[in-house]
């Protein structure tokens, strides 16, 4: 039962509610979506802040060739309210005018985004494109996330009990409700220590590109440091200022988002004092989004999950044969891969041996479709996605790349696939939540022990294990070693059960829905917040 409150205010730069509302780039902001849904579910009293993004994420596509080309165009919400409330920020030494626009889907959890695109702004700009510009761009916006944040609830009068920090990118909302304190008349430590009791950290990544850091002088100079001084600023944030270490810092209690991610985070930051405890509330995805409802019920039975799934793979290869001409074989094991497109993931670790992975693609036994985007700014990432085109063309009935990969794509893929497989380098995968929309819908996960697989993974009962929990050192050792096990589990349990046991397959597939549907859902997450978090239960 929930306690009597106020709102939690829930602060992200994205949400990836659906694929028509581009205010998402990807696993962060499709975990923020459903965080939200499953806050409408539960009753939960929840409001969300973000930005309206005038450009949304980048929409890339690919040339025959291999080459990524980034679109970007201006894009129309006509989900969203006008508030008719405006606010402002300053940036720099200016004030900068904000809209507040209001998405009323979720009911008892609203989400509102600020919007600086106001006709003769000079800062229109600040809410053009989710994470592209320079690093004033980026604190320019993380103003107005965070400071402008705390103004609009103010200006709707929404009574917060606690705000919840989800990620580094909000925590100037910190630094503007101490400032609030000491214009009350607090000194800086006891307006510090009054805030913290209602401010709750989610750390997503142990990536250094993901706990973003800022000169101060850079956030003196963008005005983001509300007046406090340059020695309070590092008391908070450390030098050069980390968000995520001034979350740590100024929350009274942060998470991590699985078991293994909560032991990297602790040893990532061990040698910062002053932080909250950390504790771990492993993700959920919202099971009415990503799942096929007839896969919900108390007892499953082999046919009937075979027949939701040969749907869903004669769904998924159609749309292959639609946007690429691809006509991919509905009898061979198709092996999904959609991720950001970063080096750390390893979309080629399947490709490193060819003496064993070409006459499986050559012979058709194997298909492999690949997913994702490069940051636009990312040339190491767009040559990720090059190199799987020239895998397209060398192998062109066995391997697909499917472009602009998107909310509608992923659920098509979570689904129709017959195997989710997770290779990152370790310990780099904060979660995969991926794996638990494939996992809920019979998709058999072969994954490396990191993120959320090794807390539920029985190995060959509800999906297989790539390798062991020992984890070298060095990376090209570990890059060795991975593949050779992930080529093991392949040739030697994988594909023979697949070929030759689809009764063992199918019984295997029901155990990954059972073992995930409820324990990795959304609704487990927000109510596991609720108790750990926010302290409403």
């Amino acid at each position: 039962m929930m306690k009597e409150t106020g709102k939690i205010a829930y602060f992200c730069m994205e949400y990836g509610l659906a694929s028509s509302l581009k205010i998402y780039s990807g696993g962060l902001g499709i975990l923020a979506g459903d965080h939200l849904k499953a806050a409408k579910d539960e009753q939960v009293p929840l409001v969300a802040i973000g930005l309206k993004w005038k450009m949304g994420y980048v929409e890339q596509h690919v040339t025959d060739d291999g080459k990524v080309v980034d679109c970007f165009s201006p894009v129309e919400y006509p989900e969203l309210h006008d508030t008719g409330i405006s606010i402002h920020v300053n940036i720099r030494e200016d004030r900068v005018p904000l809209k507040v626009w209001k998405l009323e889907e979720y009911g008892n959890a609203p989400l509102y985004l600020l919007d600086a695109d106001i006709e003769g702004s000079p800062y229109h700009w600040v809410t053009r494109q989710l994470y592209g510009g320079t690093e004033e761009e980026r604190v320019a916006q993380e103003i107005v996330l965070g400071l402008g944040g705390v103004k609009a609830l103010q200006a709707l009068n929404i009574p917060v009990t606690t705000y919840h920090f989800n990620e580094g990118h909000a925590v100037l909302a910190g630094i503007a409700l101490i400032r609030q304190e000491m214009d009350q008349g607090s000194d800086f430590n006891r307006a510090w220590a009054k805030i913290r009791k209602k401010i709750v950290f989610t750390t997503h990544t142990p990536i250094a590109a993901g706990n973003e850091s800022h000169t101060i002088e850079r956030l003196r100079y963008m005005g983001a440091h509300q007046g406090l001084t340059i020695e309070q600023l590092a008391e908070i944030g450390g030098v050069p200022f980390n968000m995520t270490v001034a979350g740590l810092r100024l929350s009274r209690k942060a998470n991590a988002v699985a078991a293994l991610h909560l032991e990297t985070t602790k040893k990532m930051w061990k040698h910062i004092n002053k932080k909250a405890s950390l504790i771990n509330i492993t993700n959920g995805v919202h099971g009415p989004t990503w799942m096929d409802s007839r896969l919900n019920k108390d007892k499953l039975d082999i046919e009937m999950v075979q027949k939701v799934h040969q749907e869903h793979k004669s769904d998924l290869l159609a749309e292959v044969e639609k946007r690429t001409g691809v006509q991919l074989h509905k009898e061979s094991l198709l092996i999904g891969f959609a991720r950001r497109a970063t080096p750390y993931k390893r979309s080629n670790l399947i490709f490193s041996n060819p003496a064993i992975i070409d006459p499986l693609l050559k012979s058709k036994r194997v298909q492999l479709i690949f997913s994702g985007k490069a940051h636009p700014m990312d040339e190491r990432g767009k040559s990720i996605i090059k190199a799987l085109v020239l895998k397209q063309k060398e192998f062109p009935e066995s391997v697909v790349f499917m472009e602009d990969y998107d909310m509608e794509l992923g659920a098509l893929l979570t689904k129709g696939c017959d195997v989710w497989l997770n290779n990152p380098q370790r310990p780099k995968e904060a979660c995969g939540t991926s794996g638990m929309k494939a996992a809920m819908n019979g998709v058999l996960n072969v994954s490396i022990l990191d993120g959320w697989w090794p807390e539920i993974c029985q190995h060959g009962i509800n999906g297989w294990a790539i390798g062991d929990e020992m984890v070298p050192e060095d990376e090209t050792e570990q890059d060795k070693r991975d593949a050779g096990y992930l080529y093991q589990v392949l040739t030697e349990e994988v594909i023979p059960t697949f070929e030759k046991d689809k009764a063992k397959w199918s019984t295997m597939m029901i155990k990954s829905i059972e073992d995930t549907r409820g324990a990795y859902s959304a609704s487990r997450m927000i109510n596991d917040y609720c108790e750990k978090m926010y302290d409403l239960k």
